[in-house]
């Protein structure tokens, strides 16, 4: 199931996964259905744009259980901070940029979880694969073949 917050009222959404519904909640929920894969301290930013405080603690907290609660997907790109998106339970991948860091989404290879057939599943019952795509946006792209022109 994909979670789309636009589909259901963010406090009936948070009812409905047993969560209570609070301001900072609301708001963070709100931040990520606005898309992407924000790091902690952006949702924060943002949050305080709509709150009159929140602490970073507190988005953590937030955070972790919307996670839990399966209304977030926490990702972890190897030598990047964690980032949050909107977009979950439905076993897609990510794109990363070498450069700068940018981050897309990409389906399931396969159109279904878990998305690959390992060679040797060691006796466990696989639900999910993580795959992380590595290469350069469009817009490094340009800048390296840039670089290389000579001058």
């Amino acid at each position: 199931m994909v979670v789309m917050t636009g589909d259901i009222e963010p406090q009936a959404l948070l009812r409905a996964r047993g969560l209570r519904v609070t301001r900072p909640r609301l708001a963070v929920l709100d931040i990520l259905g606005q898309g992407g894969h924000l790091e902690v301290e952006e949702i924060t930013r943002q949050a305080r744009q709509r709150l009159d405080s929140v602490s970073i603690q507190a988005v953590y907290d937030v955070l972790g259980a919307l996670a839990r609660a399966g209304l977030a997907r926490r990702i972890e790109p190897a030598g990047s901070p964690a980032r949050y998106e909107a977009r979950s339970g439905d076993n897609h991948h990510h794109i990363v940029c070498r450069g700068c860091g940018a981050i897309a989404d990409v389906d399931c290879a396969t159109g279904q979880a878990p998305c690959l057939d390992p060679s040797q599943t060691h006796g466990f019952a696989l639900d999910e694969a993580e795959v992380t795509y590595w290469g350069l946006c469009p817009s490094c792209q340009r800048l390296a073949a840039e670089d290389r022109t000579p001058a």
